[in-house]
């Protein structure tokens, strides 16, 4: 193997990078990070393919949904957000009464988030 072609390191953040998720086909990334911004990334060319703006504190967990559609994120604002990969719009918003820390899809309309007041929520998005 020609490890001069095995790694690459994707750039763009302003902060530390406190999460990452990778959609189930492989081909691209999302990423979390305290500049307050997710990154989708196109793992192929290692380009960003856009940048996720809108939490209002550190984003510290991502997750994709299974179809590669959608991400949500948990930030420190005490928000957590869900995403139209796609067009980059914030297609839901949860606020908890503390900071979200973690964040996974249980099923395509299902979603778990952890709080750094102990407490685990169970969303269930509606179409």
């Amino acid at each position: 193997m020609d490890t001069s072609e095995a790694f690459r390191t994707l750039e763009g953040h302003s902060a530390s990078v406190t999460g990452v998720a990778v959609t189930a086909d492989g081909k691209r990334a999302v990423s979390a990070s305290f500049d307050r911004t997710l990154k989708v990334w196109d793992l192929k060319t290692g380009s960003t393919l856009r940048t996720l703006e809108g939490h209002a504190g550190a984003v510290y967990g991502v997750a994709v949904a299974a179809d590669g559609k959608r991400a949500i994120s948990a930030s420190y604002d005490k928000t957590l957000k869900v995403w139209d990969l796609e067009s980059g719009l914030v297609l839901a918003t949860f606020t908890a009464d503390a900071s979200l820390y973690c964040c996974t899809f249980a099923d395509s309309h299902k979603i778990l988030a952890g709080d750094a007041g102990g407490h685990l929520h169970f969303l269930q998005l509606v179409e």
